[in-house]
């Protein structure tokens, strides 16, 4: 499983539209294959600041089916106007925390 982070800068005063926008695309990026789950976090600190985190089975699931499907056009066309600039998009593995098995030794 890796976890896909995007940090989410929306342009100011739009935030009601865009968490109304996000409420349609979550549907689209839900049905997409290799999708195991997703959470959008506001920011408390930062007026109009959000984080989306997306659980993928794997990298090319996030960067090949989904980002070369015609559903991508559908998440684009109702997020991407919203952005100032345009989001940052990382791609992680877990390294260590509870319910991991240990690291093999010697690594």
């Amino acid at each position: 499983m890796i976890l896909e982070i995007a940090s989410l800068q929306v342009r100011p005063g739009q935030a009601a539209a865009f968490e109304a926008a996000f409420l349609q695309a979550q549907a689209i990026i839900a049905s997409m294959p290799g999708y195991l789950g997703h959470e959008l976090q506001r920011c408390l600190e930062r007026d109009d600041h959000y984080m989306l985190l997306v659980r993928w089975r794997s990298v090319q699931d996030h960067e090949v089916g989904f980002r070369s499907s015609p559903q991508y056009q559908q998440w684009r066309a109702l997020l991407h106007h919203f952005y100032d600039p345009f989001p940052t998009v990382l791609h992680y593995e877990a390294a260590a925390g509870p319910g991991l098995a240990p690291a093999p030794a010697g690594r």
